[in-house]
């Protein structure tokens, strides 16, 4: 039998040593409780590293999920004015700072497309978020980014950017992807504040006012797993990726390893993709545990490997 096609749908990158250390090393992963032994990766997420990863995996091809947040950038901008500026001073600086927020997703975005350019096996999903843009803006954005710059779809985390994923800000970018057949992968589980900007129901408005675009519920639904497959049944536009929770079975706000298995196959095994979350946890890695879940055949776990993310994505 020939190997299987597989595809990682969920990999983050960062454009140098500083923006990588400070990204991975300033991102929690909190939600599932207290783990030991969770394989944790060295990597920590630059280009040339994770295409020699994908080679040593037999990786064919990746999607790498851009994250950007305006709200963290404005507070880290602010942090760094100091206290020594006051007064019309810092109005201005706060003034300079709002300005250019969109201007740094924007750069962000056409670096990632760039990037994938360069690395033909890699496919950009751009961050949208109408903190940093208006919603119409942010919609001309995702549009150019798609038909000028080779974006294959766009990447949300409700719960970092601080906005509802049905949140109707969001509806111009829906309907930009909706024209366009690009499929969103957004963050999916609970957020600090108990506030479910990103649990798996909190897709639900715009997934059924938006029937044909393809909404990927990242993680499984994370720590919030157990609304996954009520969000499924209830949606066949809602897809997901076993991204992370995959390498946190069996901690105190986890599945097991039988539960994560049976969730998968209750959604049905052709919606769910292999992630690796990297440069959090390693791509071999990541492949060995979705061959190791119980329950599913194979020829399940294959297409888990590959096969879905080709036909979901588009890719």
């Amino acid at each position: 039998m020939s190997a299987p096609l597989k595809i990682d749908s969920h990999v983050h990158i960062y454009r140098d040593r500083p923006e990588a250390v400070r990204e991975k090393t300033g991102y929690e992963v909190w939600e599932y409780g207290e783990l030991s032994g969770v394989h944790a990766s060295d990597a920590i997420g630059l280009i040339d590293d994770f295409v020699d990863s994908m080679r040593r995996a037999d990786i064919a091809r990746a999607v790498t999920v851009n994250l950007f947040s305006a709200q963290v950038a404005r507070e880290d901008a602010i942090a760094r004015i100091g206290d020594d500026i006051s007064g019309s001073q810092r109005d201005r600086r706060l003034a300079e700072i709002d300005a250019h927020i969109g201007e740094d997703l924007k750069a962000f975005n056409r670096w990632a497309c760039d990037t994938a350019h360069r690395h033909p096996e890699i496919t950009a999903f751009v961050a949208a978020d109408v903190h940093a843009l208006t919603a119409r803006d942010c919609a001309a954005h995702i549009r150019d980014m798609a038909e000028n710059h080779g974006a294959g779809g766009v990447k949300l985390h409700g719960a970092f950017q601080r906005f509802d994923m049905s949140d109707e800000r969001l509806w111009p970018v829906y309907a930009v992807c909706r024209e366009l057949a690009l499929p969103i992968i957004g963050h999916a589980g609970p957020d600090r504040l108990g506030l479910g900007y990103a649990e798996p129901r909190a897709f639900r408005r715009a997934l059924q006012a938006f029937p044909e675009v393809r909404m990927v519920l990242a993680h499984l639904g994370g720590a919030a797993w157990q609304q996954a497959a009520e969000v499924a049944a209830a949606f066949d536009n809602a897809f997901f990726d076993c991204c992370e929770i995959i390498e946190w079975t069996g901690a105190p706000n986890a599945p097991t390893d039988r539960q994560l298995a049976q969730l998968i196959r209750t959604i049905g095994v052709d919606r769910v993709m292999m992630g690796s979350d990297y440069p959090w946890y390693d791509l071999d890695h990541t492949v060995e545990r979705v061959m190791a879940l119980p329950l599913l055949a194979e020829e399940e776990k294959h297409a888990i490997l590959g096969a879905n993310a080709q036909r979901i994505l588009g890719l």
